[in-house]
């Protein structure tokens, strides 16, 4: 078993030998079984005390992980969208600054202009929708990972001045339901599913 998967089962355990009430509420999910369902990086998600299970599960675990913590921090907190805010402004982001824009920004950059081609495939696939882009972005739209998690992917075309860049935004109140070295990894996670999602 994997290091995720250990930590993984050790969350369900913990959350499901607590009996959290309203569960369902706050996450929110669809009771099935002994355990939920909803929509986790664009794909169907049931989780319950014998494990958490993708569409397309992930070899490494860590979508997997992520959706345990997500249920763990569970709140009755309503998802707040705007303003949305930069890694960098969410509580102790320092340590994870430099990897959060390498593997959920720059890693989107070679694909700017395919995404642009598909952005409303993606954002479909991706529980989004597409948004108008701010200032000098060329196009943007906004996702959401998890119930209450959104994040808004700027794009900015590359140009004579300028090389391609791409911004992750996060929901306003996003740290309320994940801590913030997990909503690195939703960032990441969500950007290499965009880049699986694109058709050739």
């Amino acid at each position: 078993m994997s290091r995720f998967a250990a930590l993984t089962r050790s969350n369900l355990k913990a959350l499901f030998s607590a009996a959290v009430p309203a569960l369902g509420e706050n996450l929110p999910a669809e009771p099935v079984g002994s355990g939920f369902k909803f929509r986790a990086f664009g794909q169907g998600c049931r989780i319950g005390p014998d494990g958490i299970f993708l569409d397309h599960p992930s070899s490494a675990g860590v979508p997997e992980l992520l959706v345990s913590i997500y249920a763990l921090n569970s709140r009755s907190e309503a998802p707040r969208l705007s303003p949305f805010k930069a890694f960098r402004e969410l509580p102790h982001s320092g340590p994870y600054v430099g990897a959060f824009a390498s593997h959920a920004e720059a890693i989107l950059v070679p694909h700017v202009d395919k995404i642009q081609q598909q952005c409303a495939h993606l954002a479909s696939q991706l529980d989004g929708h597409l948004e108008i882009p701010a200032g000098s972005a060329d196009f943007a739209f906004i996702v959401r990972p998890l119930p209450k998690i959104a994040l808004n992917y700027i794009f900015y075309r590359a140009d004579e001045e300028f090389p391609a860049a791409v911004s992750c935004l996060f929901s306003n109140n996003a740290a309320s339901f994940l801590p913030t070295d997990a909503l690195a990894d939703v960032g990441e996670v969500t950007s290499r599913r965009m880049v699986d999602l694109l058709q050739c």
